[in-house]
């Protein structure tokens, strides 16, 4: 009999607590957000694929096709294009394309730019149903953005 009651005392414990835990709760601000109608601002240190940088002063990218970013990417995930332009010492960027979908985004290709011509995006939300449409080419997304 005293074990029967001992159970039903700490039964009775043991649920105010649990409702008390509910209660305070109950009355905090609400922390849920209802995704795809509000978006919670991203991180500065978060790291989506990888997109070339616009340079003010000459209304292109930074890129001065080194191709060191290509050499050093272990994924093999970067191929670069150029072309020789008259009237220019150097070649020409005219394709940057990413394959997304066997970037390890480790950032080496970010760390090793001589020019700073590469940083991260804040794409999140990328989804398709096509490996293709996650093969990127910077240039054009780049220009698309400031034209």
């Amino acid at each position: 009999m005293y074990t029967y009651l001992k159970d039903i005392c700490v039964g009775t414990w043991s649920l105010l607590v649990g409702l008390a835990i509910t209660i305070k709760y109950f009355f905090q601000p609400v922390v849920t957000v209802q995704y795809p109608h509000e978006v919670i601002p991203m991180t500065p240190r978060y790291r989506g694929h990888t997109e070339l940088v616009w340079d003010e002063d000459k209304s292109s990218h930074k890129c001065i096709l080194c191709m060191s970013c290509q050499r050093i990417c272990p994924s093999q995930c970067i191929s670069l294009d150029g072309e020789k332009r008259e009237g220019m010492k150097q070649k020409a960027l005219t394709k940057y394309q990413l394959n997304f979908t066997t970037c390890s985004l480790c950032g080496l290709c970010v760390e090793v730019c001589p020019t700073d011509a590469l940083t991260f995006s804040k794409d999140f939300n990328l989804a398709g149903f096509k490996g293709e449409e996650f093969v990127f080419d910077l240039v054009k997304r780049l220009e698309e953005k400031h034209s």
